[in-house]
Order: C-alpha cells, then sequence, then structure tokens
C-alpha cells in the first residue's frame, strides 16, 4: 500500500508544479491545494499505514509494539488541513477582489499594473 500511495504522492507533486507554472492565478490557487495535499498524504505515508494495532501502550508494556501507525504525523496531517483551508480561504478572496479590480487573473497583465508610470511617477 505504501509503493502505491508514494505514486499517488508523486502524481500529484508533479501536477501541481505543472499547475503552479501556469500564468493563470486560479490554476496557480489549484497548484498550491494539491501541493499541500501531496504533502498530507506523503506524512501520512511515512507515518505508516498500518491498522494492525491501537496507538496504544499495552498495560505492563514501557513501549509500544512495532505494528502500530504513528499518531503524530496524523496530528500533524490534521493541523495541516486547518491552515491549509485557511490559506485556501485567502487566497480565493484576494483573486476575486484581484479579477474584480483589474478585470484579469493573467499574472503578466498583474505585473504590467504593477508598474504603472501613471501612477508611481516614472519607472
Amino acid at each position: 500500500m505504501e509503493t502505491l500511495m508514494a505514486f499517488v504522492v508523486g502524481t500529484l507533486f508533479a501536477i501541481s508544479v505543472y499547475l503552479i507554472l501556469r500564468r493563470n492565478l486560479v490554476r496557480l490557487i489549484l497548484g498550491i491545494v494539491l501541493l499541500s495535499n501531496a504533502v498530507n498524504l506523503l506524512l501520512f505515508t511515512m507515518g505508516r499505514m498500518t491498522r494492525a494495532e491501537a496507538a496504544f501502550i499495552e498495560v505492563g508494556a514501557t513501549v509500544p509494539s512495532e505494528t502500530i501507525a504513528n499518531p503524530l504525523s496524523q496530528a500533524l496531517i490534521l493541523t495541516a488541513i486547518v491552515i491549509g483551508f485557511g490559506l485556501l480561504a485567502f487566497t480565493l478572496v484576494l483573486v476575486y477582489r484581484t479579477n474584480r479590480d483589474l478585470n484579469s487573473v493573467d499574472s503578466d497583465v498583474l505585473r504590467e499594473e504593477e508598474v504603472d508610470p501613471d501612477v508611481y511617477g516614472t519607472a
């Protein structure tokens, strides 16, 4: 199962890099979301995906058994999902305002509007 997840994570990384390199801001946001999901799956896979035992220490033992999944990676992923959702909401609002003010989501148009000599004086 870990091998399959490694291929899924690699595919998500490749797709997200492709989307991040596009000029459209909406595709950039989708690429960032896919990249965060790929990192979450990578962390989840690294923490072992076994369902053999719960993550508890048995009575009388000093360490947990070797077949448990790592609960720390699951807690990190839960935190990353919440932070990623906040980042997604904030960037969608920024892109919406940019589209409403400049009537474009193309990064080249935004770069031209950034250094407008009529607004800022001589460039």
